[in-house]
């Protein structure tokens, strides 16, 4: 391979680094590229996909597997300015599941399916096994819906089947022990009505097609010819089945290059197996290794802060990231109170430093364990007028009236869709209720059909309704079929909008001139707009005929992260840490660093999840380019009380030469009263000239001297505290943290104290109810 790589565009390699071309140039055998955070994976993988094109190989010879449709489509447009967009389409490029999804099409009669199949999302499989539990009479607080489809998920990619399933003793006793021992019947049932419904859920396709690749050695072996190159991204990230695949894949010629970095592997809860990375030599021999160790991303320490934490693991691929970026400030860690003068503190911070480091609000990130910690930062961000966006919300695809929508376009594609024609059989609502839909589906089930078969021939199954629903049904039928004949002729731009005509969908959403229903109305309008698109450029790409059965299978596999709207970008962004990976902020906070919060508490039993735990750290670290804030609450609002809380573990993880903290016990509160207010004082002064909060521009007048409280025989009974308290004590205040006493003042039995907190800024404290201890 040396003297091919003399002969090749020179030009192409010498824009990597030593260690990029390294990995770039080696296509003789096995590879795995460690890629140490911010070191230029994704372009790595781009080159070596150029580099191989350039070497001659043909492009559809390439398989390139991503985890995210952004992935891909960021990698191809890469690989297209480098050797043109033609070569570069021809690529098979895509993530894990659209990629099987397409040889599961090409293949579907040995798969066992027809080739229209339609694919179910996390809320379509939600939405069946509920129905089932339903059927079967089962308590669903005991068998939650979304606790069943994660166990049977579990079950798929570690390729058990439902007859696998009900035959494994420990499982069953598993499932006995959690109190759902019919957990083996759902899950038989549910893969029972998918295939009646020629439908596949996600982990189906990964499953059908190492089943497919077992048990037809033919086609296994066509494939094996066809991709004579095989790359993964995110090999930490990949489960069993994916792993297995890829194995199979490569097991002839064993020309594989995998890029990931075990250091970041944090899906254990999704399926994802950190031995698949760290094991990868022993399951192909011969495997050159490449490390990616320069980090362009972060400053010098906050990459030595992640290390010191990083090589506390046990279990690892030895590498030594280093930065050759500024040194930059160390990492601050900062410690609150309670919760609410965290998202304080993390607020104010956001609106000094975007003055003082002239950074705009998408370059700061907050980044938290859980979602539930969001409530209190975005009430903070609130009151300092600061934009915010949370990401990974409720995507587009998944508001009501799109997923209405979508499921006409799957019932017109796979007419035998059971989720989807329970959807939308009644809605806009035509007068067939649960009752009939029940007898349909009775019908159905004796004679193993589907629900669009008894309403094609309600006679000859002897379907029981009157006239009225009889013509209510034949109504029905015959909309859905004369969209179905017109998705033979029509491309998918044009029949959607027949869809939404049609079937009184656009009706119903202009009638409704409620904000709510205009923004519905808004939302189909963007779906439109979304699908003449997708048409447009594929019609551009050389596609003449596309059709509602190629948008379906776009639509089908998005995530939250392809979907989020990158031209809304000019607000801070707030996401859980896991939503984090891949992205990259000047500005990061790491927020609730706490025991049992981070790491969690359902991780602290063993080694393994300790450790997924201290990465998922690593990975909200690395994120930072230029600066990382930490913090953590001494007390946290849970279940309706406040509890104490202790710092993480993880914190005296982090070397303390990369560390500079503010400790409240330690620093700013063990000064003089008179120091403290200067630097309150100071403070406030650098707040007023960079917010427009007019709280901070009243400045009380602070005695030199405690002023004692007038006490009075009538009032009512207060603590011992509230008792001794006197201006220019400094208390600490269960929420709002510490802060000095300004005034206080008499009403009637009330006694009231206007405290000046650090964080909170001037409150008022109703003396009896105040929950405070007086430092000094």
């Amino acid at each position: 391979m040396q003297e091919t790589e003399k002969n090749s565009d020179s030009g192409l390699l010498s824009q990597l680094n030593e260690a990029q071309r390294a990995a770039v140039a080696f296509c003789d055998g096995p590879s795995l590229v460690i890629a140490g955070a911010g070191s230029g994976k994704t372009r790595v993988l781009t080159y070596k996909i150029a580099y191989l094109l350039e070497q001659g190989l043909p492009p559809y010879y390439i398989l390139a597997l991503t985890f995210t449709n952004k992935a891909a489509r960021e990698m191809k447009s890469r690989i297209a300015d480098i050797v043109g967009e033609k070569r570069a389409r021809r690529l098979w490029m895509g993530t894990f599941h659209s990629i099987f999804a397409r040889i599961l099409r090409n293949e579907a009669e040995a798969a066992g399916f027809q080739s229209n199949f339609t694919i179910f999302d996390s809320s379509d499989s939600n939405n069946l096994i509920r129905l089932i539990i339903k059927e079967m009479q089962l308590d669903d607080k005991q068998y939650r819906p979304g606790a069943v489809h994660g166990q049977i998920s579990r079950a798929k990619n570690s390729l058990i089947t439902p007859a696998m399933y009900a035959a494994n003793a420990e499982i069953i006793q598993y499932d006995r022990m959690a109190k759902r021992p019919q957990l083996f019947e759902i899950y038989q049932r549910y893969q029972s009505r998918l295939r009646a419904a020629n439908s596949m859920d996600f982990d189906d396709l990964l499953m059908y097609t190492n089943i497919l690749f077992r048990d037809h050695k033919d086609i296994l072996e066509k494939y094996r010819n066809q991709f004579q190159y095989i790359l993964v991204d995110e090999y930490q990230d990949t489960n069993f089945a994916q792993h297995l695949i890829v194995k199979q894949l490569a097991d002839a010629h064993h020309r594989v290059c995998v890029v990931g970095d075990d250091a970041q592997s944090i899906y254990s809860f999704r399926g994802a197996n950190i031995d698949n990375i760290l094991k990868f030599k022993s399951n192909f021999p011969n495997t050159q290794i490449f490390k990616l160790e320069q980090n362009y991303r972060s400053t010098q320490n906050i990459v030595n802060a992640a290390n010191s934490l990083i090589k506390k693991n046990s279990e690892q691929i030895f590498k030594n990231v280093f930065s050759e970026n500024e040194e930059g400030e160390k990492i601050e860690i900062r410690s609150a109170f309670s919760d609410f003068e965290e998202g304080l503190i993390v607020s104010n911070k956001i609106a000094r430093m975007r003055i003082e480091k002239h950074a705009d609000y998408s370059d700061f990130a907050i980044l938290y364990r859980t979602n539930a910690q969001s409530r209190v930062f975005e009430e903070a961000l609130r009151k300092n007028n600061i934009p915010y966006k949370i990401y990974g919300g409720l995507s587009f695809y998944q508001r009501k009236e799109i997923k209405d929508i979508i499921s006409y376009f799957r019932l017109i594609v796979n007419p035998n869709d059971e989720d989807a024609f329970r959807r939308i059989i009644n809605y806009p609502t035509r007068g067939i209720g649960d009752v009939t839909v029940g007898k349909i589906t009775s019908i159905a089930q004796l004679h193993s059909v589907s629900l669009w078969k008894v309403i094609t021939n309600p006679l000859g199954y002897n379907l029981a309704v009157n006239t009225g629903t009889a013509k209510k049904l034949e109504s029905f039928h015959s909309l859905i079929q004369d969209l179905i004949d017109k998705n033979e002729t029509m491309n998918a731009f044009t029949l959607a909008q027949e869809v939404i005509k049609n079937s009184g969908i656009a009706k119903e959403a202009y009638n409704d001139m409620t904000p709510e229903g205009m923004s519905r109305a808004q939302n189909m309008q963007e779906l439109l707009n979304a699908i003449n698109e997708f048409v447009e450029t594929r019609q551009e790409q050389g596609e003449e005929n596309v059709s509602l059965t190629d948008f379906l299978s776009e639509v089908s596999l998005l995530t939250d992260q392809d979907t989020d709207n990158e031209t809304d970008n000019e607000r801070v962004t707030l996401m859980t840490v896991h939503s984090a990976k891949g992205l990259e902020f000047d500005h990061v906070f790491v927020v609730g660093m706490e025991e049992d919060l981070f790491p969690s508490a359902m991780a602290k039993s063993e080694t393994r999840g300790l450790e997924e735990e201290r990465r998922l750290f690593y990975v909200a670290i690395t994120r930072a380019k230029k600066s990382c804030t930490i913090t953590y609450a001494k007390s946290r609002f849970r279940n309706g009380m406040t509890s104490a809380a202790s710092p993480s573990r993880f914190l005296k993880d982090i070397d303390p030469s990369f560390i500079e903290g503010e400790d409240s016990e330690t620093t700013v509160w063990q000064t003089s009263t008179d120091d403290f207010w200067g630097s309150m004082r100071e403070q406030r002064e650098r707040r007023e000239q960079h917010t427009s909060d007019s709280s901070y521009a009243r400045t009380p007048i602070i005695p030199k001297r405690p002023v004692p409280i007038q006490r009075a025989a009538s009032i009512a009974p207060l603590s011992k505290e509230a008792q001794e308290l006197e201006v220019g004590h400094i208390i600490e205040h269960e929420r709002f943290g510490r802060g000095v006493v300004t005034s206080i003042e008499m009403n009637g039995n009330d006694r009231r104290a206007f405290v000046e907190f650090e964080s909170a800024g001037k409150k008022q404290l109703l003396l009896k109810f105040a929950k405070f201890s007086i430092v000094k």
